[in-house]
């Protein structure tokens, strides 16, 4: 089994930072791509960034030029950078990855459970 697990959430000011992070455990071959989602609330969840295994990004335009994933492959991480932060980035954030768990294996998509983002004076 797989389990994709977030920290790094919370509350903070418009203006502010956070750094979420998300950590992948289990049987794992490699993982291409990870990704950030978020949901804000009453909305339908949406990708913020995605990078792959050699380290190509894709951000949503909302979050260009302020948000910067990155990922440790060797640690299977990833890593998502807030800076600039607003109240319209309010979400709860969840890390999801495309796993391949042996060679040859059929690549299977892993959700975390989720970290509640609070943009708010």
């Amino acid at each position: 089994q797989v389990h994709l697990v977030e920290s790094g959430g919370g509350r903070v000011q418009p203006g502010g930072s956070l750094r979420l992070s998300c950590a992948a455990t289990g049987s794992i071959f490699s993982i291409n791509p990870m990704d950030w989602y978020r949901q804000p609330p009453g909305k339908q969840r949406e990708l913020v960034a995605t990078v792959t295994s050699d380290g190509g990004t894709n951000y949503a335009d909302s979050v260009k030029g302020r948000f910067t994933i990155s990922r440790d492959n060797a640690k299977n991480m990833v890593y998502l950078q807030m800076n600039s932060l607003k109240p319209e980035d309010t979400a709860v954030y969840y890390c999801h990855a495309e796993v391949r768990r042996a060679p040859g294996a059929y690549v299977m998509a892993y959700w975390g459970k989720g970290i509640l983002v609070t943009v708010s004076s």
